[in-house]
């Protein structure tokens, strides 16, 4: 790089490597079983669409917030921060912060790769976030080792922007440590497995489910009966979908069919396991995408929280430091802090949560108005104040009341 492109903060295409997410969708992804996968397609599985819409609302939902560091570990929220109202209200003019995020997270889970565009203030402060569409965005590493984005307006031309201008979210490295691999291309065997037998249960039904065979004939018959009798059976069983499914069949013919039913074939079986393993793909347990075959009470609760544990705070923890890394400067990262508030989702039901507020209360580390915060509840005068149990004293004062 010049010395003048320095100044002028310019980078120069030099040697690039490129890798275009778009690009294996495009020529299609193959897989060692039937057929292509397709990301989008692959998306529309029932539950794979289930499971994105649990992780991608359940985190646009929580609050995302700007923190400062306070005194002795704690935290303060930054309200007055530009980037706080970007990330709690609205992303830009046309996006409220929930929709935004949900589209980044459908984008992560979907390509591995989400972006979204950086607007600053004079002061280099984020003022608002462009999502961008992943199959628009092509990375480029420059030999400096710096990324550089290229994207395709709808117009047909492209605009570049540095390293700094971009929000970029990876769901998992790829092999370049560059770009982010979906879920979908990470289990794309099990998808493959899924859409085939998507596609053979809608062939399935385009024809009612009517079994094959073969009529058996005693005694051979001519090619002009044959034709008659196939046409008349044609005619009376695929014909009208409604009509009676009896048939009389005289002169001892006789029906072979030639095809497996769902039972025989345990098709209906093998389809729950592919459900199954497409919820392991996204770490969704199976009851919060509505596989209940096997639930309880107590396992469905349990996996309430194990979402929130095995899926929904790593996908929580990758987003935040991301957004640290190209949200804040190296200075303002020393101050502030992006982190979700994953309180609301592990606070239990109301019996278990003022069973939690009542321990806290009685043995002094709660607050009557932390308490009541949490259950959004205004503060009350003199609701500050922390118990101290009057059973409870340092080692040395309680020797010597003794002996006094």
């Amino acid at each position: 790089m010049s010395l003048l492109s320095r100044i002028l903060g310019r980078e120069r295409r030099e040697t690039v490597a490129t890798s275009d997410p778009s690009l294996a969708e495009f020529l299609g992804q193959r897989s060692t079983a039937t057929g292509f996968v397709d990301a989008n397609r692959a998306s529309g599985l029932a539950v794979a669409q289930a499971c994105i819409s649990v992780i991608s609302q359940n985190l646009a939902t929580l609050p995302l917030n700007v923190h400062t560091y306070g005194e002795n570990g704690g935290r303060d929220r930054a309200s007055s921060h530009p980037l706080f109202g970007v990330l709690h209200d609205r992303f830009n003019d046309q996006q409220t912060a929930f929709e935004a995020r949900e589209y980044l997270i459908v984008s992560l889970l979907t390509s591995g790769n989400a972006y979204a565009r950086i607007e600053m203030n004079g002061r280099g402060q984020v003022v608002a976030l462009h999502p961008l569409p992943p199959g628009m965005v092509t990375v480029e590493k420059l030999e400096s080792g710096r990324l550089r984005y290229r994207v395709a307006e709808p117009r047909g031309n492209s605009k570049v922007y540095l390293q700094e201008e971009i929000l970029h979210l990876r769901y998992r490295l790829g092999p370049d440590g560059v770009m982010g691999v979906s879920p979908i291309q990470l289990s794309r065997e099990t998808y493959a497995m899924a859409l085939t037998q998507q596609e053979q249960a809608t062939k399935q039904a385009q024809k009612a489910f009517r079994p094959e065979g073969a009529l058996v004939f005693p005694q051979s018959i001519g090619g002009d009966k044959k034709t008659d009798a196939l046409d008349k059976l044609r005619t009376r069983v695929e014909g009208d979908i409604s009509t009676s499914g009896i048939l009389v069949l005289d002169g001892g013919v006789d029906w072979k069919s030639l095809s497996l039913s769902s039972k025989d074939a345990e098709f209906l079986e093998s389809r729950k396991l592919s459900n199954m393993d497409v919820a392991r793909t996204f770490s969704v347990p199976p009851t919060v995408v509505g596989i209940t075959d096997n639930a309880t009470y107590s396992n469905v609760d349990g996996e309430s929280r194990a979402l929130v544990v095995r899926c929904l705070a790593p996908m929580a923890r990758r987003i935040e430091q991301a957004m640290n890394a190209a949200l804040l400067t190296a200075e303002g990262r020393k101050r502030y802090f992006v982190e979700h508030d994953l309180a609301g989702l592990l606070r239990g039901d109301l019996k278990a949560r003022y069973e939690a507020y009542r321990i806290g209360r009685e043995w002094g580390w709660l607050s009557p108005n932390e308490i009541r915060s949490w259950e959004n509840l205004r503060d009350i005068e003199d609701g500050d104040e922390y118990l101290s149990p009057l059973n409870m004293t340092e080692l040395g004062e309680r020797d010597g009341g003794g002996d006094g």
